[in-house]
């Protein structure tokens, strides 16, 4: 192994984390986390859904999977070491479950416009199946609000075996939450797993104050 790969792990965490913190006003989560393996299979509606996962899973203390596609890991293959699985390798996935990890299978594929779940795959399912652990639905929303920085609810549901009755439900109840909020707090009985960056009408910044002075508005 190269000495510069020693140092890949720790400094793919770091810039992953990262990212989360200054990108991101925050990762909120509601419902039972799953205290071992188990198959996480949430609608897929944005660049971050990975990270918000992989950011919940780290706060959790759970080992992590997460099937992608190969082009993505062509482009990407330095993703392996932070848990990613080609989408082809299920045996792995299933292997993995088993053994306690979050194995987290994106059943509508790919990335699709905000808003209902689509079709979903047969995947997640036959994962959870086979490996014979839970098969989670997770609602996600990666949404502005009233900040300036996106915000990440998930919302963990219970065991299913009818996965689009699932998912469906638990993203109305979130897509619920969202519309009844005050668009400048957190949601009501979500708990934060990752401080996020301040939005700028938390605090006066310095360009703010200093466009004050120079103007004289008070």
């Amino acid at each position: 192994m190269p000495e510069r790969a020693r140092w890949a792990t720790p400094l793919l965490k770091h810039s992953i984390r990262r990212s989360v913190h200054t990108g991101l006003g925050g990762v909120w989560i509601r419902g039972p986390v799953p205290p071992g393996g188990a198959v996480l299979a949430p609608n897929h509606h944005s660049w971050w859904d990975g990270y918000a996962l992989r950011e919940v899973a780290w706060w959790a203390g759970a080992d992590f999977r997460v099937l992608m596609t190969a082009r993505q890991l062509t482009r990407f293959p330095f993703l392996r070491r932070m848990g990613a699985l080609d989408a082809g390798r299920v045996r792995e996935a299933v292997r993995s479950a088993r053994d306690g990890a979050w194995v987290t299978v994106f059943p509508e594929g790919a990335v699709q416009p905000a808003g209902t779940v689509g079709t979903l795959h047969p995947g997640a399912a036959w994962t959870a199946r086979t490996a014979s652990v839970p098969l989670i639905p997770v609602a996600l929303r990666v949404v502005m609000r009233g900040g300036q920085w996106p915000e990440a609810y998930l919302r963990f549901g219970t065991p299913t075996t009818d996965l689009k009755t699932a998912l469906v439900h638990e993203l109305s109840l979130l897509d619920d939450d969202l519309r009844a909020s005050d668009p400048e707090q957190p949601l009501a009985g979500y708990l934060c797993v990752a401080r996020g960056r301040a939005t700028g009408t938390d605090a006066v910044n310095w360009p703010a104050r200093l466009l004050t002075w120079i103007t004289g508005d008070r």
